[in-house]
């Protein structure tokens, strides 16, 4: 209600940001893991005075700096530019309760770049210990990073007592915070280390060297899969019961759920029984490619679930998915949900200045009697207001038409009263009864007609 909607045809907003952001998920945890894989091993090097492993070092810095810094950069802006447009409100709340937060991460991030480019460009050209200090400085940074951004994304899903107190520590110090630290960090050393099996798997010829790679990543990355499963155990018993009950309630988390942990267990058992134990199995790029591509399935997954367990919240307990703050239903209900909104009110004075009363206001009685073209153009100003966040209209990801095929009016019209109640994932209507009409007449006009070969039912109550 506070800002216009944003439409995105058949994929939606949100499933946009889902897709940019498991991209730079896969990018930004292989920044802190990897930045700290090449501390280790830098040092390492240097220490054992292993030139062919510098060698490597230099070589997979390139490919390093190029992936996450340029690329990464780019993707993470790619986010903020998508939630920015396709949930304003919650952007707002994040960027205005993690003010302190947000600018003590851009001063681990400005480090970030300055350290990595120096890493990279003046290697050779500075004393060891000079340059492995410049490589240390950009993984605790990187890894400070993502301390910050964890504690921030899991405020969205279980923020404590902020709704209440409004104070900066509560908000960042929520109970999700230490799991997803926990779980991220995992995260980050399991990609890292199988980002750099494939790019050693591609570019070393030398069976010793390769040999040395795999038994040096090995044990970062089963100690990242454990700290996944953990972080992932913490996580779902500190889940707020909406949380948890969304879980239960959807077939397909469920299902994603069993990957996730499928993924990592498979990850770890032939990391385990592969590089750990047997020492060489890696040299295949099809393999190591593999087992790359099951550690992205369990990063990915675990985003997307993340993701869904919040409904019908953005952010838990503070902002809906109808873009509105929790604390704002009851007056919009009394209000109207046209009237309360600055853009949907210009948009009815502005295209039908007949339901305006005399004091400037919608006057709700006169919708009803607007001919069916403007009742049903109107409700599909509501759905996009208050369910485009979720819902597709006649394709896509969830499209509402479909799923009400074959209802009738007075079907549409209980579901719409009654939201949360018919689907607790589902924010509360935050209409008056006229424009739950209106936005009923929109449902029916966007629903395909019955199957051909469907039994027709009674037009009145849709028995059969």
């Amino acid at each position: 209600m506070h800002f216009p909607w944003w439409h995105v045809d058949y994929l939606t907003a949100p499933m946009l940001i889902a897709v940019v952001s498991v991209v730079h998920v896969l990018v930004a945890h292989y920044a802190v893991g990897g930045g700290l894989f090449l501390a280790v091993e830098t040092s390492y090097a240097y220490r054992t005075r292993n030139r062919d492993y510098l060698a490597y070092l230099r070589r997979h810095a390139k490919f390093f700096v190029l992936l996450t810094v340029a690329f990464g950069a780019i993707t993470g802006v790619g986010i903020w530019w998508t939630i920015g447009l396709a949930s304003p409100l919650a952007t707002r709340v994040l960027i205005r309760t993690f003010v302190f937060a947000w600018a003590t991460e851009y001063v681990f991030f400005i480090l970030e770049i300055v350290s990595a480019f120096i890493f990279y460009h003046y290697w050779g050209r500075l004393p060891e210990k000079v340059h492995a200090t410049i490589v240390w400085i950009y993984g605790i940074s990187a890894w400070a990073s993502l301390v910050i951004i964890a504690a921030i994304t899991a405020f969205m899903l279980d923020p404590g007592k902020w709704p209440a107190d409004h104070d900066f520590w509560s908000a960042i110090l929520n109970r999700q915070a230490l799991p997803q630290i926990i779980s991220r960090t995992g995260g980050a050393l399991l990609l890292s280390s199988l980002y750099v099996y494939l790019h050693a798997a591609l570019t070393i010829k030398d069976a010793k060297l390769h040999a040395l790679i795999e038994s040096r990543s090995t044990r970062p990355a089963l100690l990242g899969a454990v700290l996944i499963t953990l972080g992932g155990i913490l996580w779902h018993v500190l889940l707020p019961p909406s949380a948890q009950a969304a879980l239960y309630a959807a077939p397909v988390l469920n299902v994603l759920m069993a990957l996730l942990f499928a993924a990592t267990g498979i990850v770890f058992v032939l990391l385990f029984f592969g590089p750990y134990r047997n020492p060489g199995w890696i040299y295949s790029p099809g393999f190591a490619a593999a087992v790359l591509l099951f550690g992205v399935i369990g990063m990915s997954t675990a985003e997307f679930i993340r993701e869904a367990v919040r409904k019908p919240y953005i952010c838990y307990n503070v902002v809906l998915g109808s873009q509105m703050l929790t604390d704002e239903v009851a007056r919009v209900r009394r209000q109207g949900f046209l009237e309360s909104g600055p853009w949907t009110r210009a948009f009815v004075q502005t295209k039908y200045p007949q339901v305006m009363s005399g004091d400037g206001r919608i006057d709700r009685a006169r919708l009803l009697a607007l001919p069916k073209t403007g009742q049903v153009e109107l409700g599909g100003v509501i759905f996009q207001y208050h369910c485009n966040d979720c819902h597709a209209v006649r394709q896509g990801y969830s499209p509402a038409g479909p799923l009400v095929q074959g209802w009738t009016p007075a079907m549409i019209r209980a579901l719409i009263r009654d939201l949360d109640r018919t689907r607790f994932t589902m924010p509360p209507w935050a209409g008056t009864p006229e424009e739950a009409e209106l936005l009923a007449a929109y449902l029916a006009d966007v629903s395909p007609p019955q199957p051909a070969g469907m039994l027709p039912g009674d037009p009145k109550t849709g028995a059969r």
